[in-house]
């Protein structure tokens, strides 16, 4: 009996050992099937790096970021980190040394190389040029061939190719490759306009000021390794893509607590750009259209290109004056048919782009002009075109008060007050045939009031005078 029990004791321990070793082997092979990631910083240490910058100049602030940044790197799995600087071993007068990069720090775990680099960093001084395009080629060096591994590199920089190099020429050769991904590129205090410059090199993020900085850090290193990512079409009427140039505001959901700004764009390759978004909340998307759309209660799953679908089909409202340019420029107030609220308040020789619709226009002229039922469809732009007023030169021998009246010959219309504070006044009205009414301040007699017909046509300078 003693042995059936020591034998069955026995095959339960080599059951237990065999699920052990199992789950081992799955586990050894699920985290071998992660891909490895290598993230290559490529640090702008040139002389423009000197430049004043919020608290500090650009350098100084750029090795505090980083040093605090890296920290938070350290215990990250399946990371490596290198640093590659240009611009700082050969000062840029009397010629530019255009091979100023270097491999500083060379790919190891992240809880190794980020101390490293940080202690790196603090040694750097500003000296040279702006190699971008040649530090591009080098560092495809720096990656040693690997399997299984995603080859990621952020550039930071303030300023441009110095060196005639093509930086976008550059990347996209080693992206086609397989060399690393789309680069990652933080313009640090750059003017917004580099954009352009570096969009069809990588990925561009703006830093315009030091406290957004390692916000901007920590973005694309969520993007870069958790590659969760977000994309929202803005639909056009045939649920396409298209729309675009609109800024966007999250909030976080249920609150007005607005977590990222941006305005959308179509990139370089034709689609809707790529945002990052912490995955840990949800949201409330506004787009800011004329009128906005909003979208709420949007969750983003981690790890996954995220499409966010929002119906923005837009078309274009410009309002013309007929004629010749006139010195007076009228406004409109725009509103949704069936709604009283002021939507927007539009220019005359200005395009608005509206939500595809009806809309009501009130245009401000004298006296007003009301069209009811504009329609703004996909894509067009529906030109409204109203006549040029005529100048009125109301001149009063002295102060006194008045009105101007539309007059049919059937009724007579209000249209506005005169100035009772001048004795000479312009008054901007549309063509047609009006009658002013006016009596003199001293004067105590209603029968002393003056009476004058008279018609505008567009374009044209009139004075009336009140004696």
């Amino acid at each position: 009996m003693s042995d059936f029990f020591s034998y069955r004791l026995l095959k339960n321990k080599a059951y237990r050992l065999v699920l052990v070793i199992l789950l081992f082997i799955l586990f050894t092979l699920k985290l071998n099937s992660q891909p490895l990631n290598r993230v290559l910083f490529i640090f702008d240490d040139s002389y423009s790096m000197y430049a004043p910058w919020n608290s500090n100049i650009k350098i100084e602030v750029a090795k505090k970021v980083m040093s605090e940044f890296l920290d938070s790197l350290k215990n990250l799995p399946n990371l490596e980190l290198a640093l590659r600087c240009y611009g700082h071993t050969t000062f840029f007068k009397p010629d530019r040394n255009c091979k100023d990069t270097k491999l500083e720090v060379p790919f190891e775990q992240a809880k190794i190389s980020a101390q490293k680099i940080k202690e790196r960093i603090k040694k750097l001084e500003p000296l040279g040029t702006t190699p971008i395009a040649y530090s591009l080629g080098e560092a495809a060096k720096d990656f040693t061939p690997k399997s299984n591994v995603r080859n990621i590199i952020i550039l930071i920089t303030d300023g441009i190719e110095e060196c005639d190099g093509n930086p976008c020429q550059v990347s996209l050769e080693l992206q086609k490759k397989g060399v690393f991904l789309r680069p990652f590129v933080i313009g640090v205090g750059l003017d917004v306009k580099f954009a352009d410059v570096f969009g069809c090199m990588g990925k561009f993020y703006d830093v315009s000021n030091e406290a957004n900085f390692k916000d901007v850090l920590s973005l694309v290193i969520t993007e870069a390794l958790s590659q969760t990512t977000v994309e929202v079409d803005l639909l056009d009427i045939n649920k396409k893509p298209s729309e675009t140039d609109v800024n966007m505001t999250f909030y976080e959901s249920g609150t007005n607590k607005v977590k990222y700004n941006y305005l959308h764009t179509i990139n370089n390759r034709g689609n809707p750009d790529t945002l990052v978004l912490n995955p840990d909340y949800k949201y409330d998307l506004v787009v800011h259209t004329i009128p906005s759309q909003l979208k709420n209660n949007i969750s983003i799953i981690r790890g996954r290109h995220n499409i966010i679908n929002i119906d923005a089909p837009q078309g274009f409202l410009k309002l013309e004056l007929q004629g010749d340019i006139s010195k007076y420029y009228p406004t409109t107030i725009v509103r949704k048919v069936g709604e009283n609220n002021t939507l927007n308040v539009q220019e005359f020789g200005k395009n608005e782009k509206y939500i595809v619709g009806k809309y009501n226009l009130e245009i401000l002229t004298l006296p007003r002009i009301i069209l009811k039922d504009v329609e703004i469809k996909q894509s067009s732009t529906n030109i409204i075109k109203i006549p040029d007023s005529g100048s009125v030169l109301f001149n009063k021998i002295a102060k006194g008060y008045g009105s101007i009246y539309i007059d049919d010959g059937k009724t007579v219309t209000w249209v506005c007050n005169l100035n009772n504070n001048l004795t000479n006044e312009i008054i901007y009205l549309q063509p047609g045939k009006y009658k002013v009414v006016f009596r003199l301040e001293f004067a105590t007699e209603t029968t002393k009031s003056i009476e004058r017909n008279f018609e505008v046509k567009s374009g044209l300078p009139y004075t009336i005078k009140l004696e």
